[in-house]
């Protein structure tokens, strides 16, 4: 990162700067804005630890939030962010740095006075993002010890698909509907197999990571091979799974707007037909 020259000073830990690449650019980092002025240039060293926000939009929506972020809160947030990136070992998209830090606002503010926002898909984005739950966890627990603010387990659901979202580069609302989908699809195959899924259990894991990994190819348009046979004689052995599974296809259809390989059914309903005998 080469050439920050600070043209204006917003608070102790933001600074709008001149990029020599990028042009105008924000500048985020604890302590980055303590008794700088216009003109002085951010070394190299200190440069590597901060997070630089080039696209207008984030740059604008950032600047938005900093009246309403307290200041030991906002180097807390920066901290989270950080840890973040540091365990994911990936560039976060931008947008977190708007979209999280108004989601911690909101939920720190929340708990102070007393409100919890229930979480309805926690088990299943703990089952669907494992990886980013576990950072998740590590932010919660970073939150308590700078603020002895306990966020609840719903807002660790909540941070994993901020999470997942920055990693993967996706749009959150992308993220959460695809987190829908599959709560609507568990519930359709617990009423129609007429059982109750141990959402503990490894095989409720496995079930939501194969329709997850469905739901990515079908959004994807990624194409897999049927194996004729099988689909055959799992259509006359299991006649009960496998029209499940093309019922599960067809909302997977409608919801993302993109067609379904017919191999999908066969693998779906392998799975089903697993789940089925383990439970009765």
């Amino acid at each position: 990162m080469s050439g920050l020259i600070i043209s204006k000073n917003l608070n102790n830990n933001v600074v709008i700067a001149d990029h020599s690449d990028y042009g105008e650019v924000v500048v985020i980092g604890k302590g980055i804005g303590f008794n700088r002025k216009t003109g002085d240039v951010i070394d190299e060293a200190s440069a590597e630890k901060l997070f630089v926000l080039r696209n207008e939009k984030e740059q604008e929506n950032y600047i938005k939030l900093l009246p309403f972020v307290e200041s030991n809160l906002h180097e807390v947030f920066i901290s989270a962010i950080e840890l973040i990136k540091r365990r994911a070992n990936a560039e976060l998209n931008e947008h977190i740095h708007v979209a999280l830090t108004d989601h911690l606002m909101f939920a720190v503010s929340r708990l102070s006075n007393g409100m919890e926002m229930r979480n309805p898909f926690l088990i299943e984005t703990k089952a669907l993002y494992p990886f980013e739950y576990e950072i998740a966890k590590e932010v919660v627990n970073l939150i308590k010890e700078s603020t002895g603010l306990e966020l609840p387990e719903g807002e660790v659901g909540f941070i994993s698909l901020h999470i997942h979202s920055a990693v993967m580069n996706r749009n959150l609302s992308e993220v959460n509907q695809h987190s829908q989908l599959v709560t609507r699809l568990i519930d359709m195959i617990e009423e129609q197999l007429e059982i109750s899924i141990d959402k503990e259990s490894i095989d409720y894991m496995r079930l939501v990571r194969h329709i997850r990994f469905t739901i990515e190819r079908v959004h994807s348009g990624e194409k897999v091979e049927e194996p004729e046979k099988i689909a055959n004689l799992l259509k006359e052995e299991y006649p009960v799974c496998y029209n499940l599974s093309w019922k599960l296809i067809k909302v997977m259809q409608q919801a993302l707007k993109k067609t379904v390989f017919d191999a999908e059914a066969v693998y779906l309903t392998m799975h089903l037909q697993r789940l089925q005998k383990k439970v009765k």
